[in-house]
């Protein structure tokens, strides 16, 4: 902590350093890293509604586009950031949760030169000091003696996105809620357009163990005579959009129906896919994020930024293809290495390890899939490890270093086939690595998956 001195006075004032910032904003509550809570209870959306007025409500002076969805919610705001970066605007963009640096979360795309080592136009360490300092005073008020109770860690980090975005003037911000979406904190937001990715059954214990009871909180982000684009859903969430929408006068599009793709290529480098859509019809557009899931979350992107305010934002066909290619995601089947693979992605409920599953078979030519898992214990380990356990040859069980919801690896060992051979236990994702390197030959394929915990451990291990 440092002093500074005040121009009218000669008192000194205390100024928060990077690690100030970082144990400050840890100091509140974070139910990211809480298995259990009472979901209703925590999230109150009021308080944020207040924490926003204090601040000179920030988020009414910006453009916005705001995604909810089970899967792929950060990757369609990634790729729909990278388009908008390409025709020329000033991008905001707040995603969750990190994978190393919280400051992952809130970045800002242009055409100032960037640092190749560090999230793309992730905010820096002293301007998330400037931005905390002036939050701190508001922060404080959402303590103990609030009736609106404790502020949160996520509820603190969207308003410094919110203010941060606002100060740096950005052109539009594109958010990822949180969890869920009716009660999210970035719900506070009134957006130019809307997406919905695909809905699975997940954080069954706090947004409803039905699609129908999901489909209904992510669907909670539709506002009053709004436009919406929703992924190819199941009939039972797709019932609880359409309806939602009905009743909010808004306009509703679908992957599938109103939007449609066709993949041309797919393969571990790229893909190649053409999509019509209401008054568009592209052809061979290219991508590097690999996996069928990412066209249709691609397509999301591209039928968002047709429909919002064409009398505000020009996106021209060039644009699009541009920030498809350069598009990136980490952390979301991610190759960082070729003899042997070793492919990192966060698959954390049954619905994305299938996909995952059924993209690494159709992309990768492989001998041995070797598996190094480790999860959260409040997410559908039975339903995640079903799926890993049909796939892979040997699996290795690990548990992230930061992340107090890790499962146990002894229990999550009970998850799996006792009889199986191949199944291995370690005490983190450094001796996990390590086994797998020395099982490893050059034609094989490992898979580091579950929480992005442990992927977030194996960015670091790999120094990326």
């Amino acid at each position: 902590m440092c002093l500074r001195p005040q121009p009218a006075s000669s008192k000194f004032i205390f100024i928060m350093d990077y690690r100030d910032t970082i144990d400050y904003i840890n100091s509140f509550i974070n139910f990211e890293k809480i298995p259990k809570y009472q979901y209703a209870a925590a999230f109150k959306l009021e308080r944020m509604i207040a924490i926003l007025k204090e601040l000179g409500d920030p988020h009414k002076d910006l453009n916005i586009i705001h995604v909810a969805g089970s899967k792929g919610k950060g990757s369609t705001c990634a790729i729909t950031a990278y388009i908008l970066k390409e025709a020329g605007y000033k991008v905001g963009l707040y995603t969750s949760p990190h994978l190393v640096d919280f400051r992952e979360r809130i970045r800002i795309l242009n055409d100032e030169p960037q640092d190749s080592r560090e999230f793309e136009g992730m905010i820096g360490e002293g301007e998330i000091n400037e931005i905390s300092e002036e939050i701190k005073p508001v922060a404080e008020n959402f303590r103990e003696h609030n009736t609106l109770g404790n502020a949160s860690f996520f509820e603190i980090l969207t308003a410094c996105a919110f203010l941060y975005f606002k100060k740096k003037q950005v052109d539009i911000a594109v958010l990822e809620t949180g969890l869920g979406g009716r009660l999210d904190a970035t719900n506070v937001a009134m957006p130019l357009v809307s997406g919905i990715t695909n809905i699975s059954l997940e954080h069954t214990d706090k947004l409803g163990n039905t699609l129908s009871k999901i489909a209904y909180e992510k669907a909670g982000i539709i506002k009053e005579h709004s436009l919406v684009v929703s992924a190819s859903q199941e009939t039972e969430a797709i019932g609880v959009i359409r309806k939602v929408c009905a009743e909010k006068g808004a306009g509703l599009y679908e992957i599938g129906k109103d939007i449609k793709y066709s993949i041309l290529n797919s393969d571990e480098k790229s893909q190649v896919f053409d999509l019509k859509g209401p008054g568009y019809f592209y052809k061979n557009m290219g991508m590097n994020l690999i996996g069928g899931h990412q066209i249709e979350n691609a397509s999301i992107s591209i039928g968002m930024l047709k429909l919002m305010a064409p009398d505000k934002f020009n996106i021209r066909e060039n644009d699009i293809r541009k920030g498809l290619i350069k598009a990136t995601w980490p952390g979301r089947l991610q190759v960082i290495q070729k003899t042997p693979y070793i492919i990192l992605d966060g698959a954390q409920n049954p619905a994305s390890a299938a996909a995952l599953a059924d993209s690494i078979k159709k992309l990768f030519n492989y001998k041995k899939l070797i598996c190094v898992f480790g999860i959260s214990s409040d997410k559908d380990i039975k339903g995640v490890s079903s799926v890993l356990d049909a796939v892979s040859d040997i699996i290795i069980l690990t548990k992230a270093k930061n992340n107090p919801r890790a499962e146990d690896v002894s229990r999550l060992k009970q998850n799996f086939k006792n009889s199986r051979p191949g199944l291995e236990e370690s005490n983190d994702i450094d001796e996990a690595m390590q086994k797998a390197l020395r099982f490893a030959d050059k034609e094989d394929l490992i898979l580091i998956t579950g929480s992005l915990f442990v992927v977030g451990d194996a960015i670091q291990y790999f120094k990326l």
